[in-house]
């Protein structure tokens, strides 16, 4: 399964920009949304802005996420099935699941 994060641009530098979503900063291409300004939220997926998006989907969409977060055990969200022979036992051995762009694990801590 594929997963696409909204994340707000913070800054822009040419072709790339740096986002935030959930505390955490990372730089991402800004190819595929050259339209993509700063305040703008944007669809982040393996790295690339894919998208941009209103500020309300966005939103809705963290909020989602937030709500798995405070419903589901962290093993149930951040386990990589048949990457290991038992869970994880500790938070910081929790891996990102392949092809996921930003460590959704943060968003556990907060």
């Amino acid at each position: 399964m594929c997963l696409a994060v909204p994340a707000l641009i913070k800054a822009i530098n040419g072709a790339e920009g740096r986002v935030e979503l959930g505390g955490v900063e990372r730089v991402v291409s800004l190819l595929f949304t050259p339209e993509a300004r700063e305040g703008d939220y944007v669809l982040i997926h393996t790295g690339f802005a894919i998208g941009v998006v209103d500020e309300e989907e966005a939103q809705a969409t963290l909020s989602l996420l937030w709500e798995l977060a405070e419903t589901y055990e962290m093993d149930e969200l951040f386990y990589e099935s048949g990457q290991a022979q038992a869970p994880p036992s500790e938070a910081d051995d929790y891996g990102l699941a392949p092809g996921l762009a930003v460590d959704l694990s943060k968003l556990a801590d907060l």
